[in-house]
């Protein structure tokens, strides 16, 4: 288990999507480990499950295969989620993010990890909300699925969300919760373990207003 003190458990998909826990706390961090083929199309042939977690964490300091960066579109850092990934993987991640030659709204780029502890940074641009008739949502929903592909592309089987278009770029949290969750349950080729981090207890209560 990447989470060394996570402890999963198999719930009623009927009763429960997912759980939240929180990291470097001294209590259990639950998990609900899902059946992939009853709730989405992640994995039609094989006989596997998901994990969906959401949790307070760093995201910067989490051991998966993928973390996804809240990237502005030169892709060469900014404040927030993407400050803080930049800062960590050291200078050598802006150098890699340059060959790139930025990045579209609801696109997303892949750059080696560098110093993190994921091996790799899957960096997409979300919507700056205006009213939520300028497909907001659409281009929000267009960065998990994305995401979701350049991460199969290379072979993630674990990765790392922030709250995409929360911050600055003031996506309301409640519908950017629900459109991410509802993303990646849709998704044809998602990781096995898929983890929502949440800057703070008010953005993980939404997600566990999604169960």
């Amino acid at each position: 288990m990447i989470f060394s003190h996570a402890r999963a458990k198999t719930l009623n998909p009927a009763r429960s999507r997912f759980q939240t826990g929180v990291d470097n706390f001294a209590i259990p961090v639950h998990e609900t480990v899902i059946n992939v083929t009853a709730l989405c199309n992640c994995h039609p042939n094989e006989n596997v499950t998901m994990t969906i977690t959401a949790r307070i964490a760093d995201i910067t300091k989490l051991s998966v295969d993928a973390i996804v960066n809240a990237a502005n579109s030169s892709l060469l850092g900014g404040g927030g989620v993407d400050g803080a990934i930049h800062r960590a993987a050291g200078p050598e991640l802006v150098m890699a993010c340059r060959m790139l030659q930025g990045c579209k709204t609801g696109e997303a780029k892949v750059t080696p990890g560098f110093k993190l502890p994921a091996k790799f940074v899957i960096h997409t641009v979300g919507p700056v909300w205006q009213d939520g008739t300028k497909g907001e949502p659409e281009l929000l929903a267009q960065c998990y699925v994305n995401s979701l592909r350049r991460a199969a592309e290379i072979k993630a089987e674990t990765i790392a969300f922030p709250a995409i278009s929360t911050g600055i770029y003031r996506f309301p949290k409640p519908l950017a919760a629900e459109i991410a969750v509802n993303t990646v349950r849709a998704a044809l080729n998602a990781p096995r373990e898929i983890i929502f981090c949440c800057f703070d207890e008010e953005n993980l209560a939404l997600y566990n207003a999604l169960q």
